[in-house]
């Protein structure tokens, strides 16, 4: 089977003499015998076989070349993209003083016999606070008085946390010594079974700080109060901006236990649950971190003083992350005979550079480092674009990260090993699944970007440009389609829905994994904006979702078995429905196609070991609420919705229902 030969240009000559002939009537409209016969129409005719020649040629260039093309329209490889989670460290015990973890710090993943460890290192210095309780008191929903409890609590007495009759919006309202943005804190409560009613594992209970705006959720780690309901502690995350507030003349870091709405299913308080003891510690901090390995002070060898001179680092490839890479060049020696180091600044391009800019690039597939060039101008001048290092200057690259790729996509609380020692750091955690990692792009890929790339030219008109461009600014991104606004939206007016990357169906995508993360929207939200034509408005935001819930019963054929015929059909109705690999092709469920029955029928039916299908029910399923409609025959989805997986069921007769 002969190769795929690369199709620069599908142009063919019949094309040629059509789009002439409409230049002709367009700009010179007295023409207008158009046959075969006309003189004119023989000479269009005869140069649009030249170039069809010329075309069918430029169509078989050798690859080497087609390579080169894509180097001189300036297309390189897509370096791969770093997974990306929170790290928690746990402090050994209460602190004094602030404990600091600075930037960089290296952790990772248990090193086996097998597989090497993932290293992660974080982009951010975190800072945890020591802070105590200091004010304690409760607010009823639409009240602005606050009920001090504190005097009442230091005497040991009962407090109530709410109303006698607690009421959805009633807080208790805990105020610390300081703020503690990203720390985790341990609230100590003794409490009396007085909030009878709840559920004290899912309590109706949401912790919240203040941020200086407004109140903002706290992820809880741990409740042993079951609501408190009994003595124990609770673990809240603080999120980042927590600041000091006054509330009326108390001046405090502020957290506090909202009362909501119970779940489904479940009741809510009928009495105010009471403390008679509060108390508060800082018990470790969370910092963001990325997977990838800090590589710092590598030498990379001495200028010749010549423009667009080019160097290359030691370990490949460079991640592009919220940190650049830093460099510096040697300027002398100062009064101690120690170099004197100037840092120079990374940039994408040396469009904008100036003879005097301190500027170099990296490309992080190569990992080669570029100076400024020298471009001859049509008065014969040469002009720099960035600086040049002086003759005899030694290059060192301060700080640079390498690593990335699917690999770093690692499971919730995979990170356990702390690589740089902190005596005060107990241990270490990502309490999510590290998410984003995408390995470096491949020159097949590359080779169909080339002809995009020279369509679009920076420019943002067609919905396909709009494609393109959006998987440029975000090569991490899984999907990502554009589409017009909508009916009664304003003329250019343009939808890009962007699906993030995902684990594979095997996994059980949790709906939070659907929505991207506000760092990639603003990336290729920012990128659209330089691209776009004036007057076309852009709206960078995910697609819709309808979650699927399939319920069939499978007849095992003779010798199969039930187990793992279960498991592989549940794993099959996952791999189908899987947004980014899913659907009928493999290439994801295609956006608005309807869900059928029949085609659930021939999925199982494919499965090894499935003798018959015997029943098959398809439910319409909220994807963020997990409620499930009647079941249908047929699920219609809107124009830009793709489906999720929210839970499937296939029962197996003779299957262990342990066993999934």
């Amino acid at each position: 089977m002969a190769l795929p030969v690369p199709n620069l240009d599908d142009r063919r000559f019949q094309d040629l003499v059509d789009e002439a002939k409409r230049l002709v009537q367009q700009r010179c409209p007295e023409w207008t015998d158009h046959n075969v016969s006309d003189p004119g129409v023989t000479l269009i005719e005869t140069f649009a076989w030249m170039t069809d020649q010329l075309i069918y040629r430029l169509n078989r260039v050798p690859e080497r070349n087609y390579i080169k093309f894509l180097e001189l329209i300036g297309v390189t490889l897509f370096p791969p993209t770093s997974a990306r989670t929170d790290v928690t460290f746990w402090l050994t015990g209460p602190q004094p003083d602030v404990v600091k973890i600075p930037a960089a710090t290296q952790v990772a993943t248990v090193r086996t016999e097998s597989e090497d460890a993932i290293e992660f290192a974080t982009g951010e210095e975190l800072a945890i606070i020591p802070a105590t309780l200091i004010e304690l008191g409760s607010m009823a929903k639409g009240k602005s008085t606050y009920r001090d409890m504190l005097p009442q609590v230091e005497l040991g007495r009962d407090a109530f946390c709410f109303q006698e009759r607690p009421q959805l919006g009633d807080a208790l309202m805990i105020g610390l010594s300081k703020a503690v943005p990203s720390n985790a804190i341990r609230l100590r409560f003794k409490c009396d079974i007085e909030g009878v009613g709840v559920n004290p594992d899912h309590p109706p209970l949401k912790w919240e700080a203040w941020n200086g705006d407004e109140w903002i959720g706290c992820e809880q780690d741990s409740d042993s109060t079951g609501g408190l309901n009994r003595d124990g502690d609770v673990v809240i995350h603080v999120p980042r901006g927590h600041v000091a507030h006054s509330i009326g003349t108390r001046l405090a870091a502020w957290v506090r236990a909202r009362v909501v709405e119970p779940e489904p299913g479940m009741f809510g308080y009928e009495a105010s649950p009471t403390v008679n003891a509060a108390s508060s510690i800082t018990v470790g901090g969370t910092a963001a971190a990325v997977n990838a390995y800090v590589v710092r002070n590598e030498d990379l060898g001495v200028s010749e003083g010549t423009p667009g001179q080019r160097f290359e680092v030691r370990e490949k490839p460079v991640l592009s992350t919220d940190e650049p890479a830093k460099l510096a060049v040697s300027g002398g020696t100062g009064t101690d005979g120690a170099p004197i180091w100037e840092t120079w600044t990374q940039v994408e391009d040396f469009a904008a550079s100036g003879p005097g800019d301190k500027h170099f690039v990296i490309d992080g597939t190569t990992g080669e480092i570029r100076f400024g060039p020298a471009i001859r101008q049509q008065d014969g001048t040469l002009r720099l674009y960035g600086a040049t290092p002086g003759k005899d200057r030694f290059i060192r690259m301060l700080e640079y990260r390498t690593g990335g790729g699917a690999r770093g996509n690692v499971a919730a609380h995979a990170l356990q090993v702390l690589k740089s020692g902190i005596a005060v750091v107990s241990t270490v955690e990502n309490r999510r699944d590290a998410r984003g990692g995408i390995n470096g792009e491949d020159i097949e890929n590359a080779k169909v970007r080339g002809p995009i790339r020279l369509r679009t030219r920076g420019r943002a008109v067609t919905t396909e440009d709009f494609e393109h461009l959006a998987r440029e600014a975000a090569p991490n991104v899984g999907r990502v389609r554009a589409v017009a606004a909508g009916d009664g939206a304003l003329a250019g007016a343009v939808r890009v829905l962007v699906v993030p990357s995902l684990p594979s169906a095997e996994g059980r995508i949790k709906f939070e994994q659907l929505v991207p993360e506000a760092t990639l929207l603003e990336a290729i939200t920012q990128r659209l904006e330089d691209c776009r034509v004036i007057g076309t408005r852009i709206s960078v935001e995910p697609p819709g979702y309808r979650g699927v819930t399939v319920e069939a019963t499978v007849r095992p054929s003779a010798g199969a078995n039930a187990n793992r015929l279960k498991a592989d059909a549940e794993r099959a109705l996952y791999e189908y429905f899987h947004p980014i690999t899913g659907g009928p092709d493999g290439n994801g469920w295609p956006f608005g196609r309807p869900v059928t029955i029949g085609e659930i029928y021939s999925v199982l039916q494919r499965v090894p070991g499935a003798e018959v299908v015997d029943t098959v029910n398809l439910f319409g399923t909220n994807a963020e609420t997990g409620e499930s409609k009647e079941a249908t025959q047929r699920l219609e989805l809107k124009p830009n919705v793709l489906v999720f997986s929210v839970g499937h069921a296939v029962t197996v007769p003779g299957a262990n229902s342990a066993i999934a």
